[in-house]
């Protein structure tokens, strides 16, 4: 008389749930694109506000600031669990630190928050190099600084943020070298089965 019947119990799916669906902070997801959506929006349309160049220009270069220092300091960390920072030590010698969460007892991002901060993170410094050429072409050399200032700032996080991801620089030359050995590994396999079937 067996009423039961056996069932695999998958511990942990409700956890996958969850990353998928949730929103853990919030708060950081809408600062993470505040501050550079109102930097983006205020270069676009401050010519409707104000006539000046200098007001402009001050307001634009705050929210750029304001974004970069969210974003390396604070978005990055709680979204991603990834940080990167500058150490000067007692020589002088500047030391750059890329780190990636890897403890066991935290939880991971949610797949909502990482979409939120690579998207943000990525599409950020495609618009300010569009902006640059738009400004390069038009000669609009004023506003050329303002733009440079948005895609440095933008490029600089994007840049320190892959490089805590995929690793720091020695991983990113062992992926670099294997990637180039593996091509001309089969570069010269498919040479090779080129040349048997000419012969």
């Amino acid at each position: 008389m067996d009423d039961g019947e056996d069932v695999a119990l998958d511990f942990g799916s409700e956890d996958d749930a969850l990353r998928h669906k949730r929103v853990r902070h919030p708060v950081a997801c809408f600062f993470h694109l505040f501050f550079r959506v109102l930097a983006i929006v205020t270069y676009l349309f401050c010519g409707l506000f104000s006539n000046s160049f200098v007001t402009s220009f001050v307001m634009i270069v705050m929210m750029l600031s304001l974004d970069f220092w969210t974003v390396k300091n604070i978005t990055g960390r709680l979204l991603v669990g990834l940080r990167w920072w500058n150490h000067v030590d007692e020589d002088g010698k500047s030391h750059w630190i890329f780190e990636a969460r890897k403890k066991p007892g935290t939880l991971p991002p949610t797949a909502a928050e990482s979409r939120v901060f690579w998207l943000g993170l990525i599409i950020c410094p495609i618009i300010w190099s569009l902006f640059f050429f738009g400004t390069l072409f038009a000669l609009k050399l004023n506003w050329l600084a303002v733009v440079v200032v948005g895609l440095s700032l933008s490029a600089a996080n994007l840049y320190g943020y892959i490089r805590c991801k995929v690793g720091g620089k020695k991983k990113l030359s062992s992926i670099a070298t294997n990637f180039l050995g593996q091509q001309i590994l089969q570069r010269s396999v498919y040479d090779g089965v080129e040349g048997l079937h000419a012969v």
